[in-house]
């Protein structure tokens, strides 16, 4: 692979160029001290996750082309990704292309035969029947279940909140196993978590 290229996206490419302007750009976006300096380990392995986003954007991006749908009717990215446990559960890559309406266009698409069954709902509230219970305000500030809930009167709240996951964690498969498939990465840029790359400091 030349020199010059950070990874190959099918027939396309991402160059080291583009990785070096989104971690210029990211550098100018965020604390100096919230980011791994030049030249470190941690820095190289920034740039291979600015790379994990560079192709995951690209993969996205190919499926939208694929699909020649309008993207104005997609969901909001606050309504795929309400919180940080939303995006801790997608993952920051995943998470990072869903704030292009149409990659969100792709994930309604990709997720939109995603069930969830009465029956997950109903185990669900078995393990959690607190969760969606009304809650009382205790000095302005701590709030606790004022007593559980019926299954009935749950039921549509938990059954949003297990599709919103089951959706989240279908995308990400999704996106795994495209870039899987069509992707290859240049020595240097390799997956962060990947064992084989020298700057992988997981150790069992």
């Amino acid at each position: 692979m030349n020199v010059d290229v950070a990874a190959v996206v099918g027939n396309e490419t991402v160059t080291v160029a583009d990785v070096d302007a989104r971690e210029r750009d990211l550098r100018e976006r965020v604390s100096v001290h919230a980011l791994p300096r030049s030249g470190t380990s941690e820095s190289r392995q920034l740039r291979r996750w600015i790379t994990q986003v560079l192709v995951a954007e690209r993969v996205v991006a190919a499926e939208a082309g694929a699909l020649r749908e309008p993207d104005d009717g997609a969901p909001s990215e606050r309504e795929l990704l309400p919180d940080n446990v939303a995006r801790l559960e997608i993952g920051s890559v995943a998470a990072s292309t869903l704030s292009d309406p149409a990659a969100r266009a792709v994930f309604a698409r990709v997720t939109g035969s995603v069930r969830i069954s009465a029956e997950q709902v109903r185990d669900y509230h078995c393990r959690n029947p607190f969760q969606f219970a009304p809650r009382s305000t205790v000095r302005g500030e701590w709030h606790h279940a004022r007593g559980d809930t019926s299954l009935a009167e749950a039921a549509s709240a938990i059954a949003a909140h297990l599709l919103a996951a089951a959706r989240r964690r279908e995308y990400r498969r999704w996106l795994d196993a495209r870039c899987a498939e069509v992707v290859v990465l240049a020595p240097g840029y390799e997956h962060p978590g990947d064992p084989r790359q020298p700057d992988n400091t997981h150790r069992h």
